[in-house]
């Protein structure tokens, strides 16, 4: 949304009136929220909270979107910034944690660059889980502890937004338009995806002019749209994930996990919410930032399509859900 769109004087509402929590980790995750409100309203005066916030509105719903300070990110970080906006805005209802995070390809899911992930409950995972929690014994790691699982009102709309997309009845494309028409988020600079094979190291040079052509695994082109959303695990720790080996076996040890990131561990438990993330890398050693902004415009697209499911009364009666909570599997 540009300054120009915008009217002169922007309205102020009470702190009383915004029901949504929007979470990102990355200025460019930022950007990518405030270009999906339909109106930006007036800042509130940021009185002991150390936050800096972008008020707005996304078709009915009053939303609040607070971005993690520069240079630290992270679980810490995130939970800090949901506590604050939480005692700040007394009326929010849930949370949406949004941005990018690394795709883990093969199996059954065919993952590409600029594709959304979504949290969901899958076997016995919540939806998130953290992978690095728990007791390092001499014959291996014991996971521990347990995250919530989203709320069931959240979980109802992902279901609907399911169904919308399987009938072709959907909004996403021109929500993405929205950020993509800034150039910035344009697909165009995000240059090719490239997918190596697992056991191939990144050799030193920019944007992987050196690496081995013969090492890229060759995959059909896509037929019809350039993007998909999936639904299931997404692993969450505080380590960045940089080595395909490294990501392939946590993912068979989390029952699949497809996405890794590194902030929701820290809102799960302190922030109802669900998880949503544009896949901006592989988690592999060739990892670089050329599809951030294009992963992180699909993302906040996918989420707006999903708060335009949610009706305005949710979450008032969820409160029940949100304290249900989903213990990680034990290896």
């Amino acid at each position: 949304m540009s300054e120009a769109s915008l009217p002169s004087k922007r309205r102020r509402l009470a702190l009383q009136d915004y029901t949504v929590g929007w979470v990102c980790a990355l200025p460019i995750e930022y950007a990518a929220a405030t270009s999906m409100l339909d109106e930006e309203h007036e800042e509130p005066h940021n009185e002991n909270d150390t936050n800096i916030y972008t008020l707005g509105r996304i078709f009915s719903r009053n939303v609040v979107i607070v971005c993690l300070p520069a240079g630290l990110i992270g679980s810490a970080s995130a939970t800090a910034a949901a506590i604050e906006m939480k005692a700040k805005f007394p009326k929010i209802q849930f949370g949406l944690l949004v941005g990018v995070g690394g795709g883990v390809p093969g199996g059954t899911t065919d993952i590409r660059l600029g594709d959304v992930v979504v949290s969901q409950p899958h076997l016995r995972h919540g939806g998130v889980v953290q992978y690095d929690f728990g007791k390092q014994y001499p014959n291996g790691f014991l996971r521990t502890g347990f995250l919530n699982t989203p709320p069931k009102y959240l979980l109802n709309a992902v279901s609907k937004l399911i169904s919308n997309h399987i009938r072709g009845k959907n909004t996403f494309l021109d929500h993405l338009a929205a950020a993509t028409s800034q150039p910035v988020f344009a697909r165009e600079k995000a240059r090719k995806d490239v997918l190596f094979k697992p056991t191939y190291t990144h050799v030193e040079g920019k944007m992987c002019k050196n690496c081995r052509k013969e090492e890229i695994i060759q995959r059909a082109p896509r037929p019809g749209q350039d993007y998909r959303i999936h639904y299931g695990t997404i692993a969450s720790g505080s380590s960045l994930i940089r080595d395909a080996q490294t990501r392939d076996r946590l993912s068979s040890q989390l029952d699949g996990a497809i996405c890794f990131e590194m902030e929701a561990t820290g809102l799960m438990n302190h922030f109802p919410c669900l998880v949503i993330r544009g896949i901006c890398d592989y988690a592999d050693s060739h990892k670089n930032k050329l599809w951030q902004p294009y992963a992180a415009a699909t993302a906040a697209a996918c989420a707006k399509e999903l708060l335009s499911i949610i009706p305005q009364a949710a979450g008032a009666q969820g409160k029940c859900s949100c304290s249900e909570k989903k213990p990680l599997f034990k290896t």
